[in-house]
């Protein structure tokens, strides 16, 4: 018995002493996040004003693999296309843990007065446009590159090895190319050596600063992207009797799509939405075209539900078609699926974003409609995303900071909660593996 007790005691002073080990540790690389948010900042700032469209981030790439490199590191560049892979091997040994960040902007012209606003310029599909980090990728790029950093600083105490990957096209691939976190997975990203987790997050804009948020099992929405095209009859526009009118067809398809949300899908289960963004038909005013083509995405969390919503967008656009006497011709591609945090998973790691900046600035939140193709990683391995508040009062904003605007604005000081939150995941994972 005497024994027993020896043994358990013996085993509760050493969980102590690894835990004040551990609070040591963040403790000091708390601090270190302090000192490099100022060099962080400068990333940030640089990549705002540098940005460049998926699959063309060639600057941006380089910049990265150059620093990556001046850390020691062992650097893979360019990985599918433009991406860049950095290895931190640690001073003891244990798993492979791989931290994500995105590269890409995207093709809107910013619209603020900032000091770094980007004036850069582009074509995307034939027209030219402003680019903008109007996502936070700039951001995250900036976080990713201080955790390396302060990592290679320490990684004597590390146990295990990181891999850190900056991903190229996460908004999406140019026609007629592949790109984004399933090429990346195609060219061998997760292997050699074989990740056994990875973590990412994602800057917040509607967010308040200085949070964290997450949720267990569907955080993001699948898309999935539809093209209807709608031929019928033309005729001049003073005769629409002699035609079957496409474009008053497309309108009628676009409206019943609609019902299939609102009256055909049960949303107390699961959201769902359908939207067409793009319609197009005709060139002249007087002329009734023989066709019209419209596109759209579809956003669903379940499922069952994902491949009932693209049977009945299929059903509801012929049958009308056909009662007017016009064809559609339905094509819809599957692009990201749901971004899912495992529940098991999810309830391991959530106390170390409570460790890392407090208990009562970590949230459980509803599950949102964008999407994201860190996605594609979380099927081939457990993944754990989160969001990283970046909204302030500070900010004196006359109008919502949306994603995806010429107005999306962020406070820089949330990159610091980002860097945080990813060193205390990683090194807290890497000691549950003892």
């Amino acid at each position: 018995m005497k024994k027993i007790y020896h043994t358990l005691f013996l085993l509760v002073i050493t969980t102590l002493a690894l835990a004040q080990t551990d609070a040591k540790l963040l403790t000091q690389l708390n601090q270190e996040v302090k000192d490099i948010e100022p060099k962080m900042i400068g990333w940030r700032r640089f990549f705002h004003e540098h940005p460049e469209l998926s699959n063309r981030e060639f600057k941006t790439g380089a910049k990265i693999a150059e620093f990556l490199r001046s850390l020691g590191m062992e650097v893979h560049y360019p990985v599918a296309k433009t991406g860049v892979v950095g290895l931190l091997k640690g001073g003891k040994p244990g798993p492979v843990v791989a931290l994500r960040s995105d590269i890409d902007g995207l093709p809107i012209t910013e619209r603020n007065s900032l000091p770094f606003l980007s004036k850069e310029k582009s074509t995307l599909g034939g027209i030219e446009t402003g680019v903008m980090h109007a996502c936070g990728h700039d951001g995250h790029m900036a976080i990713l590159m201080a955790v390396a950093e302060i990592l290679s600083k320490n990684k004597s105490e590390l146990k295990g090895t990181v891999k850190f990957i900056f991903q190229p096209a996460e908004e999406g691939a140019p026609v007629g190319e592949e790109g984004g976190a399933a090429l990346m997975i195609k060219e061998g990203v997760l292997e050699n050596p074989k990740v056994e987790v990875i973590f990412g997050l994602h800057i917040q804009s509607l967010l308040p600063l200085g949070t964290v948020s997450y949720r267990p099992e569907g955080l993001m929405a699948a898309v999935d992207a539809f093209n209807i095209k709608v031929t019928g009859k033309g005729a001049h526009g003073a005769t629409p009797w002699d035609s079957v009118d496409p474009l008053v067809t497309s309108s009628e398809i676009l409206l019943g799509l609609q019902t299939i949300i609102s009256r055909q899908t049960e949303l107390t289960k699961a959201s769902a939405v359908i939207t067409v963004g793009s319609f197009h038909g005709g060139i002249r005013r007087n002329i009734i075209p023989e066709e019209a083509n419209m596109e759209g995405t579809i956003r669903t969390f379940d499922a069952d539900m994902q491949k009932k919503v693209h049977e009945k967008i299929k059903l509801t656009a012929t049958k009308i078609a056909e009662s007017a006497g016009a064809t559609a011709d339905v094509n819809i591609m599957i692009q990201y699926p749901v971004t899912y945090n495992d529940p098991g998973f999810t309830e391991k790691m959530a106390p170390s974003l409570q460790r890392a900046i407090g208990k009562e600035n970590v949230k459980v939140i509803s599950p949102v409609t964008m999407a994201e193709d860190f996605s594609f990683y979380q099927q081939k391995v457990p993944g754990f995303f989160f969001f990283v508040g970046a909204n302030s009062p500070d900010l004196k904003l006359e109008k919502q900071p949306t994603h995806h605007t010429a107005d999306f604005i962020i406070d820089e000081r949330c990159m610091s909660v980002g860097v945080k939150s990813l060193l205390t995941l990683t090194l807290d994972y890497m000691n549950m593996k003892k």
